[in-house]
């Protein structure tokens, strides 16, 4: 008799330095990376020196960072993976990711009809779930996949530079009235279970 034992899948989410997920309501699929590379020297073709670049690439892993790094080396630089080698790559991670920025990025995508450029602004405590938030509103609005979005540049916007009106609510003494409140006793001594009066729970201020 065979007995049949049930395993509960743990799936364990992105986490920041301080242990709770990077973005409260984007899962952060997307890491930004570092990659140092440069053309491999040889003396049969003369380049003994080559010139060593650096580019920040957001992939989900380290293997799909240096494939980014390469497309945008052959198409930039014009260096072939086949001849050229990766000197270094380290994941950047946020400083404060507790604390809520404004992030804006720049950005290109290829549609059916062309190349289109397109700046948006997101929300969010860590450049990563910024990212996140572009790629899952440009596949769900323009139906582009990751393969056909290339970020140009991600920076913070200060509260004063924003161009969406719709971030700006979130800005600034906001207040929301509280209509309806029902007023509880300090302790249970001062409890009552019936009263002579109707209770009020409508105050103007």
């Amino acid at each position: 008799i065979t007995k049949l034992t049930m395993a509960t899948k743990v799936m364990h989410l992105p986490t920041g330095t301080s242990g709770l997920p990077e973005s409260g309501t984007v899962i952060t699929k997307y890491r930004q990376f570092q990659v140092v590379g440069r053309l491999k020297p040889s003396e049969q073709k003369g380049t003994r020196k080559a010139n060593i670049f650096k580019m920040n690439v957001f992939a989900p892993n380290k293997v799909v960072a240096k494939s980014r790094f390469w497309y945008y080396m052959s198409m930039l630089n014009r260096v072939k993976k086949a001849n050229g080698e990766v000197l270094q790559i380290n994941e950047i991670v946020e400083k404060r990711p507790s604390t809520v920025s404004n992030y804006g990025i720049w950005m290109r995508y290829d549609s059916r009809t062309g190349h289109h450029n397109m700046y948006r602004e997101y929300r969010d405590v860590s450049v990563n779930g910024a990212v996140s938030k572009m790629y899952q509103d440009v596949a769900s609005r323009h139906r582009s996949r990751f393969s056909n979005v290339q970020i140009v540049r991600t920076a913070m916007i200060r509260n004063d530079m924003l161009r969406k009106s719709t971030n700006k609510d979130y800005l600034g003494n906001v207040k929301f009235p509280l209509n309806h409140r029902v007023m509880r006793p300090s302790s249970k001594a001062f409890k009552k279970t019936f009263v002579a009066r109707r209770p009020r729970t409508c105050f103007d201020h």
